[in-house]
């Protein structure tokens, strides 16, 4: 607004008419960003961890297929499918396949794993597609924040926090804790280990940062 209309309006209007030129000189100013504070990023948080909190092995497509060559070597999912089995989440049965490494030999034999109706449990359809998860993390705290050193604007932030989980009870099993080392990490640090994301602010709040 100009200085000089609102210097005059000033002058003489009577109280009421004051304070509607004071709200909208305001209000030409446009909707004010949140700010980077604890109330506005712990929402943030709250919110961020509803959608995405869950904890997940990364097996979204199935049935998974284990090559019989693959059989008593390191290969992840030859390592982790007969736990999942062992414990009820999966079944296991005989297939023969086209060899996805060798088109020209013909089929293989495979073992075909498929989820159980306890495993079914565990799938959690998201965007952009379902996974296999062991927990979900809701929020213990936020440490702090900082803008990140390579922030393409002044109005993004990464905040530290520490969680709590609710873990599926098969997380406890000391097989499934060998084959599964960071699902393990992750629920024995609840309350302790200290987690990253990132946020950038909008008009209508802070949401997470595009990775």
């Amino acid at each position: 607004m100009n200085k000089k209309i609102l210097s005059s309006a000033l002058g003489a209007a009577p109280l009421a008419t004051l304070l509607a030129v004071a709200l909208a000189a305001l209000g030409g100013c446009g909707p004010q960003q949140p700010e980077a504070n604890m109330q506005n990023l712990t929402a943030a948080m709250n919110a961020y961890l509803a959608k995405k909190g869950d904890l997940c092995l990364g097996k979204t497509r199935w049935p998974i297929d284990v090559p019989q060559r693959e059989a008593g070597t390191r290969a992840r999912n030859a390592l982790q499918m007969p736990v999942l089995q062992r414990l009820g989440l999966v079944s296991a049965s005989k297939a023969m396949v086209k060899d996805d490494k060798d088109q020209e030999a013909g089929e293989i034999e495979v073992t075909r794993y498929a989820l159980t109706e306890e495993g079914r449990k565990y799938f959690v359809d998201r965007e952009p597609q379902g996974d296999f998860c062991a927990a979900h993390l809701t929020l213990d705290k936020v440490v702090g924040w900082e803008a990140p050193k390579d922030a393409k604007a002044p109005s993004e932030v990464v905040v530290t926090y520490t969680y709590r989980i609710d873990a599926a009870p098969w997380t406890g099993d000391a097989e499934v804790q060998r084959v599964f080392p960071m699902v393990d990490r992750v629920v024995r640090g609840a309350g302790t280990m200290q987690l990253k994301q990132g946020f950038k602010r909008t008009d209508t709040g802070w949401v997470p940062a595009q990775v």
